[in-house]
């Protein structure tokens, strides 16, 4: 080893543990064949972004099917944009939609899994670098980087610190001790080996072959602050942690010389990564941007929890957007557990942004809905009404009734798909509450529009045919002897068959008996929901 090299180390670092200290302290882990250790790493500088339950669920995903591990690694290094309770919120999010973590803060071997708590391992394997004459204390001036800048547009050049732009780069190490030891402030590069006339060959998991220029920028791995960059933190942090596929957003695309550049001088294993592409939303011209945090309050996780879209539903939905066979699978296993029973591939998740769509997100959260029982209904909806609305909470209050008007059409072979979200049960259930029905309101009846007509209907209904005790088939056919007394077609398919001959059909009728009961002429089971209101009530909506 080179002593001035090892001087100016320990000059820098004087009390620092030597890295194999660190690598002794993290084993590699002792996992089955074919087991991968994937990680999300997101940064606490505000609320938790959809696109990072995305990347939680798929590396959730990957790691679970393969008997490998999954765990949160907090990326607090950028201490300026960090806010306060962020790496809460974080964790709390990933809690709530069950992408729970095998190693996170407060738990697992291989912590801590915090970045800015991890400060003296880094600098331990900085001081590895500087020793082996692979970084360097560079002590250029804000200004004199941007001069640097500056002269690199002017001459039609790559902006950045590189070969003759990388002032310090060959400082001899006496004048960089001298200068340190005068207390000049300093960062410390990376001394990249690259040569960007030269090309690298990267195999993505999802993006396929790429190539690109090899890395020459000599970036800052140490700042000025003692934390490291993005940049040497991961390749770090992944390396002892023992992650051996990194699934991040494709922005990380361009970083990828770098980062195999810096895996490489360190003598790690490099992991294999997967750069997935961005959640897409259409803008109002048609054209596709990305999901913004600023523009679009889906971005966060908490519209979903402030909507009342059930957690089932995200995922089912993102899963949908992140695997192309999964829209299949789940039409040929209804009932199986995504989680469990379907193979999720990560190279068949697309290469061109996905677009997110909330109206499919809602047919999905429907078909989600639509197979809990009318006690989950009651038990989630409640939950959510407690929390954003006390006056469904106050219809709820009575569970007994609530779990009668929740089971309507619940449970049948074709269960009811009226809901999307626990903010819809309200207007969906409130003219089962007879302080929230007004049998004044105008009402839409469709085909027949004469107002003497349909009182007659109604009037003729409840004096010779309706009976609180009918079972449903005996029910039906008396609406359709009421239908024949008025002229109406008593089967839908006589009416096609022979139009000029009835003034419509039983549904139309049914339809005005529908609509003076609740106010709609689009709801479940007319004879469900009047057997749950009951003869004295219906009497007082007419």
């Amino acid at each position: 080893m080179d002593e001035k090299r090892k001087e100016l180390a320990d000059l820098i670092y004087p009390d620092i543990k030597d890295y194999t200290y660190y690598e002794e302290m993290y084993p590699a882990r002792n996992l089955p064949e074919g087991a991968e250790v994937l990680r999300v790493a997101p940064s606490p500088t505000g609320f938790i972004h959809v696109g990072g339950l995305f990347q939680g669920l798929v590396a959730k995903k990957v790691a679970e099917q393969t008997g490998g591990v999954f765990f949160v690694r907090i990326e607090d290094t950028d201490q300026k944009r960090k806010i306060e309770n962020g790496a809460e919120e974080i964790l709390n999010a990933f809690e709530e939609y069950d992408i729970i973590p095998d190693e996170t803060v407060g738990k697992g071997n291989y912590g801590p899994y915090v970045q800015s708590e991890r400060q003296e391992i880094y600098k331990s394997y900085a001081k590895k670098l500087l020793e082996e004459g692979n970084a360097y204390p560079c002590f250029c001036s804000p200004e004199e980087l941007d001069k640097i800048r500056e002269d690199q547009t002017k001459a039609q050049e790559r902006t950045g610190y590189y070969g003759k732009w990388a002032k310090c780069r060959n400082m001899p190490v006496d004048m960089a001790i001298e200068k340190i030891k005068n207390g000049d402030p300093y960062i410390v590069r990376f001394k990249s080996p690259g040569n960007p006339d030269k090309k690298i060959r990267h195999k993505d998991i999802i993006k396929g072959s790429i190539e690109f220029p090899e890395n020459d920028q000599d970036i800052v791995i140490i700042k000025s602050d003692g934390l490291p960059t993005y940049h040497f933190a991961h390749a770090v942090d992944d390396h002892l942690m023992g992650t051996t596929i990194v699934t991040r957003s494709d922005e990380w695309v361009a970083s990828v010389p770098l980062h195999l550049q810096l895996f490489q001088v360190l003598g790690f294993k490099v992991p294999r990564y997967g750069h997935t592409a961005p959640l897409m939303k259409l803008d109002g011209d048609n054209s596709k941007r990305k999901l913004s945090k600023r523009k679009d309050p889906e971005a966060a996780v908490s519209y979903y929890t402030e909507e009342g879209i059930p957690k089932e539903a995200v995922k089912e939905y993102l899963m949908n957007i992140a695997n192309s066979n999964f829209e299949i699978w789940r039409k040929q296993n209804p009932d199986k557990d995504m989680m469990k029973d379907f193979t999720f591939e990560l190279n068949k998740m697309g290469v061109s942004g996905a677009l997110f769509d909330l109206v499919k997100m809602q047919d999905v959260s429907k078909n989600v809905i639509s197979k809990f029982t009318a006690e989950e209904v009651y038990n989630e909806a409640y939950k959510w009404a407690e929390r954003y609305d006390p006056e469904l909470k106050e219809m709820l209050d009575d569970k007994e009734y609530s779990l009668k008007v929740l089971g309507i059409e619940r449970g049948n072979q074709k269960p009811r798909k009226d809901i999307a979200k626990w903010s819809d049960v309200k207007y969906i259930i409130s003219y089962m509450y007879d302080d929230k029905f007004d049998k004044n309101a105008e009402k839409e009846y469709q085909k027949i529009t004469d107002k003497e007509e349909i009182e007659k209907i109604v009037k003729t209904y409840f004096d010779k045919y309706y009976d609180d005790s009918d079972d449903k088939e005996t029910w039906f056919n008396k609406i359709k002897d009421l239908s024949k007394e008025f002229g109406y077609a008593r089967e839908v398919k006589e009416y096609k068959a022979n139009p000029d001959a009835y003034k419509g059909h039983v549904g139309d009728v049914s339809t005005v008996i529908r609509v003076t009961l609740t106010g709609r002429a689009n709801t479940p089971d007319l004879y469900e929901i009047m057997k749950i209101i009951g003869k004295e009530r219906l009497l007082k909506r007419i």
